[in-house]
């Protein structure tokens, strides 16, 4: 399949810049793939969507305030990182901006007191840099009062205070993102209680999400992409409650993109349970999901609004249809929806 199959034109005025001025208060857009009806409704309403015996599987990963401004300790240069994951104890890969300043054996000071300081100790991939931290106290601590939150580059603003709270969701608990599981930012802690108290059954995984999740696909034929790799953990508990849903032939309801392909890649054949299920534990998955491919675990997804020619636009299109998903996105562009991390919702039923 060629890119440009999942091209669409966006009006910059419909990229929303802030959040919604209440979680659940955002617009859904319900599509009936048995149908191939829509309706336009807020996200307060989903839970007219919801059955009992459904299954939520939401990711719980939490994002980090990755972003950090220093100065090179040598020259006095302004340098920006937007730190990608920890490799191991202080070290981390680092993007780094800009990025021809920083050598191996250099050094960039974030604060004095307390300490927190990087010395670049190697180049990584995509010019990336391996660098470790020194500091004071607790490593957490001073990126919390330090660092400021990723915010996605189509989003024109600085990271202001409200952004730690709004671009997490309610229930996140598993630090390790630098972007948010955006599909779940439109619940609320009394959403989620009164689908529980529906008897719809709420499912934690997590899945850390990277910063590959904003790189372009810049294969001509998408058959040829790779994926970033990202880190992902299903429990014990939230495997068992996914496989007895599936062996009960129950709906199970993936919260985003991220929930999605952790699921998926855990997705094995069971010959006893005569179905699919999911494997417990920790892994690394860079499952690409795209038109053709079977869902072996997923039913229903709730998402938000993607970017033209991106994977995640490319998976949704495989949950539904290629076309009929880009004349929702053209029927949601009319009716003026919020799109990206910040947008409003769709739930594809």
């Amino acid at each position: 399949m060629k890119i440009e199959e999942f091209d669409y034109h966006l009006p910059e005025e419909l990229i929303a810049q802030k959040p919604a001025e209440k979680r659940d208060a955002s617009r859904l857009l319900v599509v009936h793939r048995d149908t191939g009806e829509t309706e336009h409704r807020h996200f307060y309403d989903i839970l007219e969507y919801l059955n009992p015996g459904d299954c939520l599987v939401l990711n719980n990963s939490k994002v980090l305030p990755a972003r950090l401004f220093g100065t090179k300790e040598k020259t006095g240069a302004k340098v920006e990182f937007l730190l990608i994951k920890r490799i191991e104890g202080d070290i981390w890969e680092t993007m780094v901006k800009p990025g021809k300043r920083l050598k191996p054996g250099d050094s960039v000071l974030f604060s004095e007191k307390p300490l927190l300081r990087a010395e670049v100790k190697d180049y990584g991939n995509d010019g990336t840099r391996l660098v470790e931290f020194q500091y004071e106290g607790l490593f957490m601590e001073r990126l919390e009062e330090l660092g400021s939150m990723p915010l996605p580059p189509y989003i024109e603003r600085s990271s202001q205070e409200e952004d730690k709270d709004r671009y997490q969701t309610v229930y996140c608990e598993e630090e390790g993102s630098v972007a948010a599981p955006t599909a779940g930012l439109h619940f609320t802690d009394e959403l989620l209680e009164q689908a529980k108290a529906k008897g719809v059954e709420l499912i934690y995984v997590t899945l850390h999400v990277g910063i590959g999740t904003f790189r372009p696909v810049k294969c001509e034929n998408i058959e040829e992409h790779s994926m970033h790799f990202e880190e992902y953990h299903i429990s014990e508990e939230s495997a068992a409650a996914i496989n007895k849903a599936k062996r009960e032939g129950r709906r199970i309801i993936s919260v985003g993109t991220t929930s999605t392909r952790t699921v998926e890649s855990a997705a094995y054949y069971d010959e006893a349970a005569g179905c699919m299920q999911v494997k417990s534990g920790e892994g690394s998955t860079g499952i690409f999901i795209y038109p053709g491919y079977e869902f072996k675990i997923i039913d229903s997804l709730i998402t938000n609004f993607h970017l033209p020619k991106s994977t995640l636009l490319m998976l949704i299109s495989a949950l539904y249809d290629r076309e009929k998903i880009l004349a929702v996105y053209k029927e949601a562009i009319r009716e003026k929806y919020r799109f990206f991390s910040y947008g409003d919702a769709m739930f594809i039923e």
